[in-house]
């Protein structure tokens, strides 16, 4: 079976409210097995028995969860290997990562972006913002707190459609915990 890692969009925000434990029988009901939920924000490991592409992945889960809960949830997905790949990543160099001290934050993004919108996208970052892409992620060092920031996230959705976002350390503790062998 493929292993799946699924950051959601809109869970536990604001009135909003669901238990691990309530999400975890979500992707359960949904035919997913051995949903793993980390955090209270929508971070989800599971196995697809019907070894379904990450499109047809992708929808069943928004849909599901929109029919269950009420309202919209976006769904990001990366494939093991792919999440191994991001927790692996050092997108910024040592003199960067002095200079701006903010955890280092990763952007999920639904689809890999065109040149033109990576480069509209880097040219919102300030002096004290660094961006850098990769494949479906923007990884965003800021020099503090995200909320000290900045950078428009509202502009780089415009630019680069949904996203999501985690810190780098939630992304490797799930793959420490989830997908290490």
């Amino acid at each position: 079976m493929s292993v799946h890692a699924a950051f959601l969009k809109g869970i536990n925000l604001g009135r909003r409210r669901i238990s691990n434990d309530e999400l975890r029988a979500h992707f359960e009901a949904l035919g997913l097995h051995q949903p793993a939920v980390l955090r209270a924000s929508g971070n989800v490991i599971f196995s697809d028995p019907g070894r379904r592409g990450e499109d047809a992945l992708a929808e069943l889960i928004a849909s599901g969860l929109e029919r269950r809960l009420g309202y919209a949830v976006a769904a990001f997905l990366r494939t093991a290997p792919e999440l191994l790949g991001i927790a692996a990543a050092e997108p910024f160099d040592g003199p960067t990562r002095a200079r701006l001290t903010g955890k280092l934050q990763v952007v999920l993004l639904g689809e890999p972006p065109a040149k033109q919108a990576q480069a509209r996208a880097l040219a919102l970052a300030g002096d004290d913002d660094a961006l850098a892409f990769g494949r479906r992620e923007l990884y965003w060092l800021p020099a503090g707190g995200m909320s000290e920031s900045s950078l428009e996230l509202r502009a780089l959705e415009r630019l680069l459609g949904p996203i999501t976002i985690r810190t780098m350390g939630t992304i490797r503790e799930i793959a420490a915990r989830h997908l290490a062998r």
